[in-house]
């Protein structure tokens, strides 16, 4: 007898919190404030859905779904960094540390940008 498994569980994006809070930090394009949930597909098709534990931001250009925790600092007036620098650096995607924008890989864990 032969027995294979297809399936998997992916985050989807379930209510927009805050549209455009601040950017990606794999594309650079705008990102917003959601709620996600956990969704456990078999043969791709979704049998069961949980809320997920905090708010996440998500990215409509490249699709990427951060925790709320690598949540790059808001751009706005009220912030203590200058927009300016903000701008100018990017976050690697894997180990969230800030890196200067003509870079192709990080320098800190060496994974592409």
């Amino acid at each position: 007898m032969f027995f294979f498994f297809v399936g998997g569980v992916e985050q989807q994006v379930k209510q927009v919190l805050k549209p455009s809070i601040t950017r990606c930090i794999r594309c650079g394009s705008r990102a917003s404030l959601v709620e996600y949930e956990n969704v456990l597909k078999l043969f791709f098709v979704p049998v069961w859905r949980w809320p997920g534990k905090n708010p996440a931001v998500y990215c409509d250009n490249c699709s990427l779904l951060l925790p709320e925790r690598f949540i790059p600092l808001p751009e706005n007036e009220d912030s203590d960094v200058d927009s300016r620098v903000l701008s100018d650096v990017l976050r690697c995607h894997s180990c969230a540390r800030l890196v200067e924008p003509e870079f192709k890989f990080c320098p800190f864990c060496g994974s592409s940008l």
